[in-house]
């Protein structure tokens, strides 16, 4: 049974009209609304320029949210009609000062802890946080920042020092919904609440780790962003390295916030620098080009809107990383994402080492015959692999795997990540969002590469849409004895 929030709040959502706000946010807060986890006292207070009073507002909530809202299956009548009620609008020009003593006197009666979510692009970011200190709106107040947070470690730095002159490191809170995902909130409960797992997750038993994020999609209409971006940036500095920081991490002493973030930092910290020399043998960056996807023939990197046409940027990166502790030395880990790839995906695989001899045949010693994999998207899910005999004559082995179903042992619905992290903030939980020293550590490892790619002359290697991405991406794995595990959904 889900626990009510007892506190109200006051959720100010600047970018109430964008793209984040329409899918993910304002439906995780229904959705929160819907299961009875909101406090009754509760608002929400959409700020944008677009929209003349409330009412227009609520207009477009209704035409362009609940659409995602009823994809999922449980919309409620009532409780559509009662969420709507939460909702407070200001019309805000982030360019007029004024505007912002609005929006304090807009919300100067509303109950309980105000967050402030920044939906915005992140040039935005510090000119919204100053013109809210400049109201006294800052004040005993928690402010979430959306990615991307900065370009390169300086311009991260940057926002970071001036936002945290106004906010308290403990005010912010840095979103990668990636960590509000329940297999990943299950992983930790695997590894730290099971006996059976936690002595063979290391060096000794573990022969390498793969972790994905593959989209079949494309740039779509952000081509003018993600030229300026690529996939290094917009997936692996953040999204990746935080789920390796998860995989790898000590056992912390408790939950709380510090202690699990103390424990991603060690394991960014501990991350082998990456030789410029080297670069070549231990990252692969790619670019689709036109392909098929599920039947449809799909445009080129180069030829979609806003791009460049002799755009180097990448669409795809592979990364071998090894971590230099006791518990991880020697062992490859696989960092993979792309756009236009075969399938959409995002999962952690675990390879277990074979057995170091077997009585019973070659598939024992195979690399994989003895793995977990994490399910992160589409369907969440963890399956563990192992081998066991064939019915009938002789000892042949066949893959087995044991299935942990959600929704068959759990009778309420998972909880999606926005939800997870929008209730978090509200409550006041630190531990899944991003701390600044992790973020600095992860843009320090980042960095070398990003510097050797941008003074490169060689262009991306160019990969098929609808393929795994460039065969160099392959060939880096099989020199370590192993392959991507890429299998249908």
């Amino acid at each position: 049974m889900q626990t009510q929030i007892d506190s109200g709040f006051t959720f100010v959502l600047f970018g109430a009209t964008g793209d984040l706000s329409m899918r993910k946010i304002l439906p995780a807060l229904y959705e929160a609304h819907r299961s009875g986890m909101l406090a009754e006292s509760g608002k929400i207070v959409g700020v944008a320029r677009h929209e003349e009073d409330r009412a227009a507002y609520i207009q477009w909530v209704d035409e362009h949210v609940k659409p995602h809202v009823t994809k999922n299956g449980s919309f409620d009548d009532n409780a559509w009609a009662s969420f709507l009620e939460r909702i407070v609008y200001v019309k805000l020009d982030l360019s007029r000062a004024e505007d912002f003593t609005h929006l304090r006197d807009g919300i100067a009666s509303l109950p309980g802890i105000r967050v402030f979510y920044l939906a915005t692009g992140p040039s935005l970011f510090v000119p919204i946080c100053r013109a809210l200190a400049a109201v006294g709106l800052n004040e005993n107040a928690r402010i979430v920042l959306e990615k991307p947070l900065g370009y390169d470690l300086k311009s991260s730095n940057a926002i970071n020092d001036a936002v945290g002159e106004i906010f308290a490191e403990g005010q912010i809170y840095r979103i990668d919904h990636y960590l509000g995902k329940e297999p990943v909130q299950n992983l930790l409960a695997l590894r730290f609440g099971n006996a059976l797992f936690e002595p063979l997750w290391r060096r000794e038993w573990v022969e390498s780790i793969q972790i994905t994020i593959a989209e079949e999609l494309g740039v779509e209409a952000r081509g003018d962003f993600y030229d300026n971006t690529g996939a290094l940036r917009d997936m692996v500095q953040n999204h990746l390295l935080q789920l390796l920081s998860i995989v790898a991490m000590e056992p912390p002493h408790s939950m709380d916030s510090d202690s699990v973030r103390d424990e991603k930092l060690r394991v960014l910290r501990a991350l082998k620098p990456i030789n410029p020399l080297d670069i070549s043998k231990v990252a692969v960056r790619g670019q689709y080009h036109a392909g098929v996807i599920r039947g449809q023939a799909v445009p080129g990197y180069a030829t979609e809107h806003g791009v460049k046409p002799e755009s180097h940027t990448e669409t795809f990166v592979a990364l071998k990383v090894e971590i230099e502790n006791w518990r991880w030395a020697g062992v490859p880990f696989f960092l993979r994402t792309g756009k236009r790839l075969a399938d959409r995906v995002a999962e952690i695989v675990v390879n277990f080492r074979p057995v170091p001899h077997s009585a019973l045949g070659a598939p024992a010693l195979r690399p994989g015959a003895n793995r977990l994999v994490i399910r992160l998207q589409p369907n969440e899910n963890i399956r563990l692999y192992c081998l066991a005999k064939q019915p009938g004559e002789g000892m042949n082995l066949a893959s087995v795997h044991l299935d942990l179903a959600f929704d068959q042992f759990f009778r309420e619905g998972q909880m999606e990540a926005y939800q997870r992290l929008l209730l978090d903030v509200i409550n006041g939980r630190l531990a899944l969002f991003v701390r600044r020293d992790e973020q600095e550590a992860a843009w320090t490892w980042v960095e070398p590469i990003l510097n050797e790619w941008a003074a490169s002359p060689r262009a991306p290697k160019p990969y098929a849409a609808g393929t795994w991405g460039p065969a160099a991406s392959s060939a880096m794995l099989a020199q370590h004895g192993t392959c991507w595990l890429e299998e249908e959904n």
